[in-house]
C-alpha cells in the first residue's frame, strides 16, 4: 500500500446521481474512509461495492493502488438487488484503465470535469485531515 494519503473522486454521473439521491460529499468520504481500511465489499480486481445513504444505495468503486479512489456507479437498493455479471465484468475491466492512469491523464479528466476530486468541506474527521495531521 502507497504512503500518500488517499485521494477521492466521483465522476460527473456519479455526481448527478448522487445529488438527486441527496448524497452528500461528507458521505462520500465516510464511505472512501472506510473502504481504505477494507470495509466493504470487494468484487475483486480494484472493484468495490459500498453501501450509502442509511443502506439505501449501492455504490461502485474503483480502487488504483489505494491512493485513488473512483466513485463510479450509483443504484438503489429498493430498484435493483445487485448489478449484474457482465455490469461487473465491465466495471473490472475499467478498473484495468484506471489502474494505467497517471497524473497527467487525472489532470487532463479534471480539467474537463469528467471526475470531480471529492474536498473534504470542513469535516475535521475526514481522512484527509488525518493524513494531512500523520494519523492515517
Amino acid at each position: 500500500m502507497s504512503k500518500q494519503c488517499p485521494r477521492f473522486f466521483k465522476t460527473k454521473a456519479f455526481t448527478k446521481l448522487a445529488a438527486k439521491s441527496r448524497i452528500e460529499d461528507v458521505e462520500l468520504l465516510r464511505s472512501g474512509s472506510d473502504l481504505t481500511q477494507g470495509k466493504g465489499i470487494s468484487l475483486g480486481d480494484g472493484v468495490w461495492k459500498k453501501r450509502l445513504n442509511k443502506n439505501m444505495h449501492r455504490s461502485i468503486v474503483i480502487e488504483k493502488a489505494a491512493d485513488w479512489w473512483f466513485f463510479i456507479y450509483l443504484y438503489a437498493k429498493n430498484d435493483r438487488e445487485n448489478i449484474t455479471r457482465a455490469e461487473e465484468a465491465a466495471f473490472k475491466l475499467l478498473a484495468t484503465q484506471y489502474a494505467a492512469m497517471n497524473e497527467r491523464q487525472l489532470d487532463d479528466l479534471l480539467a474537463t470535469k469528467e471526475v470531480l476530486e471529492i474536498g473534504n468541506h470542513g469535516d475535521a474527521t475526514s481522512i484527509q485531515e488525518r493524513c494531512i495531521r500523520g494519523n492515517s
